[in-house]
C-alpha cells in the first residue's frame, strides 16, 4: 500500500513538474512573441546580411509575402513560426549590430511598406521625404475573408497608435488595387501594395467584381474635396484570364476594334449578373459598373497587360513582371501619382479632373438633400465641352467645315505652338572642340504648367486689343522685328550673335515673317526681350485661373520622392547629381518603371488635350468623340507648349550673354552644347558650386536639367555627312549615338 501511494505521489509530481515546466516554455514563448525588434529593424538586419525575403521565408516555411508583411508591421509571425523567427533576428543583430549614433536620436521614422521603398541612402545624404500620399500607415490585420487563407486562423495585427492609423480610409485599408493571378492548383490570388495576398474565392469575373467591391476593400480615398473616390483596379494576369474565360491575347481584328465581341461568353455572363460596360467595351481597359444610387457608387476597372494595357513605350517590361512585382509598380504609381484609368496619356488628362472635379454637392434649402450644384466647380473648367477659337482648332475641325477643300493654312490663320526641333551647322571653332554633350531639361513640360494662368471658359474675340501678358489667349502680332542680336537680359542689352540662336517663336528655329498666331507666353517673352507688341486681333478669356498647379505639385512629388528612393535626392552638389544619375535606374528597376511611366503621363497628359479622331469613320469637319469632353482644351496645350520652350530659350540666352556659347542642336526638352569636355560641368559656368543665375541648373526639380549624354565632335560631323543633312539634329541621338534614316529624315 505505502509502495502504491509513494508511486502516485511520484507520478502526481512529475505530473505537477511537467504543467510547470510547460508553463514556463509558454512564458518564454511569450517572451520571445514580444521581444521581436521593429519591422524597420528587421529589415535592416536582414538587408545587412545580404538575405532576401524568399531565402527567408524558405527557412521559415513561410510565403514570401508573409515576411513582407512582418517587415512592414501589417502582421506579426504566429506560433511556432514567431520563435523561429526571433531567434534568427537574434542572432542577426549579434552579427550586425545597429550603428552607433553619437547625435541625439532623430524621431522615429514612419512605417514605410515595402511597396514604396528603395535602396537605403548614405548616411550623409539622407533620402528626400515621400511627400505624405506615397506614405500609407501600417494597417490592422485584415478580416478572415479577405486575407487569410480558408481554415487559417486570424492573423495578429501589429499594435499602432492612433496617429498611425488615422489617415487610413477603412474602405481602403488594402491600397487601390491587386494584382489577379491563378495558381496551377486553381487557387485565385489577388496581390496588393505592400506584400499583402488576399485569397480570392470567385469562380466568374461577375463574382470576382462582387468580391471586389464587398470584400477586397480596394480603392484610393478622392484627391480633392468635391472629388469622389478612385475606383478599384483590378489587373488581370494571363493565368487570371484563362481562369475567368477571357482570351490571353487579342486576334488582330480585336486589336483594330480595341474590345472583344460583345457576343463573348463572359461579357453576356456580365450583362445575365445587371453589370455594365461603358461604350468602349471590354478592352484592355475595361470598366464594369451598375448605375450609381445617391453616393453609392459600383464600378470595378480592369486592366489586362496581355491586351497591351500597359504599353512598352510608357510602361517598360512591367507586363512580364511577376503578379507581386507588377503589384508594387502599379501601386507606388497609384499611390503617389493616382489609380490608373488608362494609359498613361488618360491618366494624366483624369488626374486634371480628379484635381478639380467640374462640380461640387450642395445641400438643397427646401429639402435639405444633396445634390449636383447648378454652377461649376471654381477653378474647373466644367462639365461641358467648350468649343476652341477658329485660330486654335486642329485641321478637320467642324469649325472650320465652310473653308475651301485643300486649303493649307499658315501661321496667320492657326496657332501653331510646338516644341523645339531646331539644328545648325557647327563653327569652324566649335570643330575644333572634342565633344557634343547634351542637357535635357528635367519634367519640362509639367514645369511648363507650373503657375500658369490658364483660360478656364469660352474665348472672346478682341480686335486691335493692348496685349496683357497676364491674359491667357492666342494673340495675332507680328515679331519679326524682334532681333535676337541684341535682346535685354534681366535690365541690361546685351549684344548676341542672332544668327546662332534659334527664334523664340516658331518651332523650327526660323524667324517670323509676318503675323500670326502666338500664345500669351510667347508674345509675352517678345516684350520681356525688349520689343514692343501690336497684336491686331485676339481670341482672349477673361475666366482664367491656375489650373495645372495642382495637377503639377501632385506628379513633380511622385517624380522627386521616387527618384529619391533610387538614391538621387533635391539636395545633392552638381557632382554627387552626376554620380547619382549615372545608371540610376538599375538600382531598382521596377522603381525606374515607375520614373518613366510619371514622366509620360505628363507629356501624354498635355498632349490628350488636343486629341485627333481615332478612326471610328470619321470625316473632315464632323465632330469627334474627344471634343465631347470639357478637358479637350487646345489652347491650354499650347500655352504649356509656349511657356516650356520659351522657359529653354531663356536659359540659352542667359547662358549665351555670360558665356559666349551658343547649341548646336535642340529637340523639345534637350540642347547640345559643344565643349572640350564630356561633362556637363565641362562647360556649365558654375562657381564654388552655384549656377549663373537663370541659367542652366543641375539637379532633379523640374526645369533644372541633367545630362543627357556625350558624343565626339567627329561622331556628329561624320552623321551629317553620310546623310548629307549639315542641319541633322543631333539632340535626338545625343544619348546613345545611334542614328537610323528616320532620324535624319530619309
Amino acid at each position: 500500500m505505502c509502495d502504491r501511494v509513494c508511486c502516485l505521489l511520484e507520478v502526481t509530481s512529475v505530473s505537477t513538474e511537467n504543467e510547470l515546466f510547460s508553463a514556463v516554455d509558454a512564458l518564454l514563448e511569450q517572451v520571445a512573441q514580444d521581444d521581436l525588434p521593429v519591422p524597420a529593424e528587421r529589415k535592416r538586419l536582414r538587408e545587412a546580411a545580404g538575405l532576401s525575403q524568399a531565402q527567408i521565408a524558405t527557412a521559415l516555411d513561410a510565403r514570401r509575402e508573409a515576411v513582407g508583411n512582418w517587415e512592414t508591421g501589417r502582421t506579426e509571425p504566429r506560433p511556432p513560426k514567431r520563435a523561429a523567427y526571433a531567434r534568427l533576428l537574434e542572432g542577426l543583430a549579434a552579427r550586425f549590430p545597429a550603428p552607433a549614433v553619437d547625435a541625439p536620436a532623430a524621431a522615429p521614422a514612419p512605417v514605410v511598406p515595402e511597396a514604396f521603398t528603395g535602396p537605403a541612402p548614405a548616411a550623409e545624404a539622407p533620402a528626400t521625404p515621400a511627400p505624405a500620399a506615397a506614405v500609407r500607415p501600417a494597417a490592422a490585420a485584415k478580416s478572415a475573408a479577405t486575407s487569410r487563407r480558408p481554415g487559417a486562423k486570424k492573423a495578429v495585427a501589429k499594435k499602432t497608435t492612433a496617429a498611425a492609423t488615422a489617415n487610413v480610409d477603412p474602405r481602403f485599408e488594402n491600397g487601390p488595387l491587386a494584382v489577379v493571378d491563378a495558381g496551377a492548383d486553381g487557387q485565385v490570388s489577388a496581390y496588393c501594395i505592400g506584400g499583402l495576398v488576399l485569397d480570392v474565392p470567385a469562380k466568374s469575373l461577375p463574382s470576382l467584381v462582387d468580391w471586389t467591391l464587398k470584400e477586397a476593400k480596394l480603392g484610393q480615398p478622392k484627391l480633392s474635396g468635391p472629388g469622389r473616390p478612385a475606383d478599384p483596379l483590378l489587373v488581370l494576369t494571363e493565368a487570371a484570364c484563362e481562369r475567368y474565360g477571357l482570351p490571353v491575347s487579342l486576334t488582330a481584328q480585336e486589336k483594330d476594334a480595341g474590345r472583344i465581341p460583345e457576343g463573348h461568353k463572359v461579357v453576356k455572363q456580365l450583362v445575365r449578373a445587371d453589370w455594365k460596360l461603358t461604350k468602349r467595351g471590354f478592352g484592355p481597359w475595361a470598366r464594369i459598373y451598375r448605375p450609381a444610387k445617391g453616393s453609392d457608387r459600383q464600378c470595378v476597372q480592369l486592366c489586362i497587360p496581355s491586351w497591351n494595357a500597359l504599353d512598352p513605350r510608357f510602361w517598360g517590361d512591367a507586363a512580364q513582371l511577376p503578379p507581386a512585382q507588377l503589384a508594387r509598380v502599379l501601386g507606388v504609381y497609384a499611390t503617389r501619382v493616382m489609380t490608373p484609368r488608362g494609359s498613361t496619356a488618360v491618366t494624366g488628362l483624369e488626374l486634371m479632373t480628379a484635381l478639380h472635379p467640374p462640380t461640387h454637392a450642395v445641400r438643397d434649402e427646401e429639402t435639405g438633400v444633396l445634390r449636383q450644384a447648378d454652377t461649376k466647380t471654381p477653378g474647373s473648367l466644367g462639365s461641358d465641352p467648350v468649343d476652341c477659337a477658329p485660330c486654335e482648332a486642329p485641321d478637320g475641325h467642324p469649325l472650320l467645315k465652310d473653308l475651301p477643300r485643300f486649303t493649307v493654312r499658315g501661321p496667320a490663320d492657326k496657332l501653331f505652338e510646338e516644341a523645339y526641333d531646331w539644328a545648325r551647322p557647327m563653327t569652324d571653332a566649335e570643330c575644333t572642340l572634342r565633344f557634343l554633350v547634351g542637357l535635357d531639361v528635367n519634367m519640362a513640360f509639367a514645369a511648363g504648367a507650373n503657375g500658369l494662368n490658364v483660360g478656364l471658359g469660352e474665348p472672346t474675340h478682341v480686335t486691335n486689343p493692348v496685349f496683357d501678358p497676364k491674359l491667357p489667349g492666342s494673340w495675332l502680332v507680328d515679331l519679326s522685328h524682334v532681333d535676337l542680336s541684341r535682346v535685354k537680359v534681366g535690365k541690361e542689352w546685351v549684344e548676341l550673335d542672332g544668327s546662332l540662336l534659334p527664334s523664340p517663336f516658331t518651332p523650327k528655329g526660323d524667324r517670323p515673317t509676318g503675323p500670326a498666331w502666338y500664345a500669351t507666353p510667347t508674345v509675352a517673352y517678345a516684350q520681356e526681350l525688349g520689343y514692343d507688341v501690336a497684336p491686331t486681333e485676339a481670341w482672349v478669356r477673361y475666366d482664367n485661373g491656375r489650373y495645372l498647379d495642382g495637377w503639377y505639385g501632385r506628379l513633380r512629388d511622385a517624380y522627386l520622392a521616387t527618384m529619391a528612393d533610387l538614391g538621387v535626392n533635391a539636395d545633392l552638389s552638381p557632382e554627387d547629381f552626376l554620380a547619382a544619375m549615372d545608371g540610376y535606374k538599375g538600382r531598382d528597376p521596377e522603381l525606374g518603371i515607375v520614373i518613366t511611366a510619371i514622366k509620360a503621363t505628363v507629356k501624354g497628359g498635355i498632349g490628350k488635350l488636343r486629341e485627333r479622331p481615332r478612326g471610328e469613320g470619321w470625316r473632315s469637319g464632323e465632330r469627334w468623340r474627344a471634343l465631347e469632353r470639357p478637358t479637350w482644351r487646345p489652347d491650354i496645350r499650347a500655352a504649356v507648349i509656349s511657356r516650356t520652350r520659351i522657359n529653354l530659350h531663356r536659359k540659352i540666352v542667359k547662358h549665351a550673354s555670360f558665356t559666349g556659347q551658343y547649341p548646336i542642336a535642340i529637340l523639345s526638352d534637350c540642347v547640345v552644347y559643344a565643349a572640350d569636355g564630356t561633362s556637363p560641368l565641362d562647360f556649365l559656368p558654375y562657381r564654388q558650386g552655384k549656377p549663373l543665375p537663370g541659367g542652366f541648373k543641375l539637379g532633379i526639380n523640374p526645369g533644372l536639367v541633367k545630362h543627357e549624354g556625350t558624343q565626339t565632335v567627329l561622331w556628329g560631323e561624320e552623321v551629317r555627312e553620310r546623310f548629307n543633312a549639315p542641319e541633322l539634329n543631333l539632340a535626338r541621338s545625343i544619348k546613345d549615338g545611334t542614328v537610323t534614316d528616320a532620324d535624319s529624315g530619309e
